[in-house]
């Protein structure tokens, strides 16, 4: 018999392939993970995003071959507060590996897979660069900064299908070439593109913790304090560092999401972008998870959240129609366009009471707080509603609810509509917890 996680795994990443559809991406990929032996695998894996409708912009960086051909050469780096200092001898190496670099990335995201388009890569001059010049006595000679960003120009790539491709070099106005942080170059033109998602990659699956667990979510003052830890850890020009700077930045400038993924790791891009969870560090200013009253839009995704419940006979079947007409009653957590969990609240004004109703929360999710959250929001909306009494009708658990304040009743407790169309052959158990005391 055929293994079907193939199959499980296309079903359930179908909403993030029509949610990032159109959608504009900035990839950060430094030196490291350019030279990393899985780099063909992540060049497989962007070709594929842009395949699926991604507008994709990589920009890219050369530290580590920079440093390589100094050493080769008898160059030992200088910086100044962690930026490099670009004279004219070391400008002629950064050339040459960045130019090796943007040939290297162009034939790889050009080589055509069997019935497939090739790929238009563009790369332009759509950095000007200005001098950083002179502080603290020191001077950056051919190290620069951003002066402008061609961002029309960006666009109009991207809506001629194109992925755009960005190096660290940059000419100034007076016809000289700098050398530019890449991270600077990602932040301002994921900043100015409006782009959805800045993406990074390290060695790690993004951010640990002291147990080495891979950190799944980072609100900014979080980030910063880990980007101060690799500093004072002496990491400032790390793969992590580079990217919390970045991350930091573009999250308080308005891009949703920023992710940190392994570049060892074969298919991080893809897990993180197209699963409920993802396998790396995720850094944004609001939370993934959004609770909220459920609209007519989220009807599919309702009903494959409860439909294996009803199969079991946990959950009482309802017909799409039924939800149709009942959608407002239902709060849902929404995390990144996919319902993870769902109650409904439905109301027997005359008596003050009120029913919360198809409790369900994803395999996934059952061992966390869901059902919690979902409970505190259905009371909210019923005491908004006068509501003093709030009942469940459960056949397996029981001890939930009776852990949440609960007690245990019979059918004459409940509403006489309620009581009329109870179903003895369920033999469902009635709870019923007062809410005039909270």
């Amino acid at each position: 018999m055929r293994s079907t996680e193939l199959v499980q795994w296309f079903r359930q990443s179908t909403p993030y392939v029509n949610m990032h559809r159109g959608k504009t991406f900035v990839i950060m990929l430094d030196g490291d993970a350019i030279a990393g032996a899985n780099f063909i695998n992540i060049i497989s894996d962007i070709s594929l995003l842009h395949s699926l409708g991604i507008k994709l912009i990589i920009v890219f960086g050369a530290r580590v071959q920079i440093n390589t051909l100094l050493a080769q050469h008898g160059i030992e780096p200088i910086y100044h507060k962690n930026i490099r200092v670009t004279d004219p001898r070391t400008l002629e190496l950064v050339k040459q590996a960045v130019g090796k670099l943007n040939y290297d990335i162009t034939a790889r995201l050009t080589l055509r897979l069997p019935h497939s388009p090739i790929l238009n890569v563009v790369s332009s001059n759509f950095i000007l660069a200005q001098p950083i010049g002179v502080d603290d006595g020191v001077d950056y000679m051919l190290s620069g900064k951003i002066r402008r960003i061609e961002v029309e120009n960006i666009k109009q790539q991207l809506e001629r299908d194109a992925i755009v491709l960005i190096s660290p070099i940059a000419p100034s106005v007076t016809g000289e070439t700098f050398n530019l942080p890449f991270e600077e170059i990602a932040t301002q033109v994921a900043i100015k593109l409006k782009a959805e998602k800045l993406i990074g990659f390290c060695d790690t699956q993004g951010i640990l913790d002291n147990d080495r667990q891979t950190l799944s979510d980072l609100a900014p003052q979080q980030a910063i304090i880990h980007l101060e830890k690799l500093i004072e850890d002496n990491q400032y020009h790390s793969s992590q560092a580079r990217f919390l700077q970045a991350a930091i930045e573009v999250c308080r400038s308005g891009v949703k999401r920023s992710h940190l993924i392994s570049y060892e790791e074969d298919g991080s891009l893809l897990q993180e972008l197209f699963t409920r969870d993802g396998v790396g560090t995720q850094l944004s200013m609001e939370n993934a998870e959004d609770v909220r009253i459920a609209t007519i839009q989220d009807i599919p995704g309702l009903l494959e959240l409860i439909r294996p419940l009803e199969q079991q006979g946990i959950l009482v079947k309802r017909s799409r129609e039924q939800l149709e007409m009942d959608i407002a009653n239902y709060t849902i957590i929404d995390r990144d366009g996919v319902i993870i969990a769902c109650a409904a609240l439905n109301v027997y004004a005359q008596e003050k009471m009120a029913e919360m109703a198809c409790v369900a929360v994803h395999p996934d999710y059952r061992n966390s707080s869901r059902g919690d959250i979902l409970l505190e929001e259905i009371q909210k909306r019923a005491k908004q509603q006068n509501i003093e009494k709030l009942f469940v009708l459960t056949t397996r658990t029981v001890h939930w609810f009776q852990e949440r304040g609960f007690h245990l009743a019979d059918v004459t407790n409940l509403p006489q509509d309620k009581r009329q169309h109870y179903n003895y052959a369920r033999r469902s158990k009635i709870l019923v917890k007062s809410l005039k005391e909270e």
